[in-house]
């Protein structure tokens, strides 16, 4: 609420000057859309949804929803809202940005192989590589909380570290319930270490660019202990996005883990940024995933919790179940024993 204000705020003692601005006239508004109308159709990951986003900007721009807008920002921020309406696409942005617009017109150079480790690895160490905090709970319960996923090329070692740290533990709770997505290598990692050496289809991914699909698959090698017969709980909630959804998504079909909480943001399509005129950045989702189980994703649906309980009382559900199950467990190991 507090930034909406801001932007009616500056929007209302600026409108004189924007209106009075040459540059931001309607034909250039129309350039813009156009800008954005080839971007989608010629890199978007479903053709056919492209052109129905395209044909709905075109009715508002020819309707004038646009006539009245003079600010850079609210301008992209209706585009984005339009495209999201028809393509319930969450992973779709349109933004104002002069700096990354002017990083995604340099040529590309070949980058000192080292210098750019250096350079990714200080960015995603600053955050752990996402692991937030590993501990082994009261009834040796395993606890990794993950706010992202760096790819395993800079946050390998510490992933094998935390798995190894909790490879001793009899439960394992997956802490995602403010994770803001990653790399799916990170996932095929932490994954191979829930499952046997036997190879295990996790996920397929198809590329609109080269119209072709890859695989992700378990890992045969993975450093230390595997844990393929514990129990395992992952927490999800609405702020649980992208990665995080693919993490939860294969646990729950591969029928590996009990997911609770509450539905997750529903972003599974993935991408890049590219200019479309000027500043103005579009994120276009160029490729999506396909489960091997469901033959489709979480797109728009995000991933449905086993367990539906309040974000905040997810960890001590499952802290419960994962007690309760080790508990039986253990009476039943007695009886056997006395029979």
């Amino acid at each position: 609420m507090k930034i909406r204000i801001l932007i009616i705020f500056v929007l209302g003692i600026s409108i004189q000057g924007y209106a009075q601005n040459p540059n931001f006239n309607n034909a250039v508004k129309k350039e813009i859309i156009d800008a954005i109308i080839f971007q989608f159709k010629d890199k978007y990951v479903f053709p056919d949804v492209a052109d129905l986003m395209a044909k709905d900007l075109l009715k508002r721009y020819k309707r004038g929803e646009y006539d009245d807008i003079v600010d850079n920002v609210v301008f992209t921020d209706s585009l984005k809202h339009h495209l999201f309406l028809v393509s319930k696409d969450k992973h779709i942005g349109v933004s104002y940005d002069e700096e990354m617009a002017s990083r995604l017109r340099k040529p590309k150079t070949e980058e000192n192989t080292k210098e750019k480790f250096d350079r990714v690895n200080e960015r995603v160490r600053k955050f752990n590589y996402g692991f937030e905090e590993v501990k082994i709970m009261k009834g040796n319960v395993g606890y990794v909380k993950l706010t992202g996923f760096a790819p395993t090329l800079y946050g390998g070692k510490t992933a094998s570290s935390a798995m190894q740290f909790v490879s001793n533990s009899d439960a394992l709770i997956f802490d995602l319930r403010t994770n803001f997505g990653g790399d799916d290598t990170m996932i095929q990692l932490l994954l191979s270490y829930l499952f046997s050496e036997d190879p295990v289809h996790l996920n397929s991914f198809y590329h609109r660019k080269d119209d072709k699909t890859t695989q992700s698959w378990t890992l045969p090698f993975v450093p230390g202990k595997r844990m393929p017969n514990i129990p395992v709980y992952v927490l999800i909630s609405n702020k649980t996005i992208s990665a995080g959804e693919e993490f939860a998504y294969d646990v729950k079909h591969l029928k590996r883990g009990t997911i609770i909480g509450e539905q997750s943001a529903g972003a599974a399509n993935f991408g890049e940024e590219f200019i479309a005129k000027g500043n103005f950045i579009v994120w276009v989702p160029t490729g999506r995933a396909i489960n091997p189980m469901t033959k489709t994703n979480w797109e728009g649906k995000g991933v449905e919790p086993d367990i539906k309980t309040e974000p905040d009382k997810a960890l001590d559900t499952a802290y419960e179940m994962a007690l309760e199950k080790l508990k039986k467990k253990q009476t039943l190991k007695c009886t056997t024993y006395e029979h």
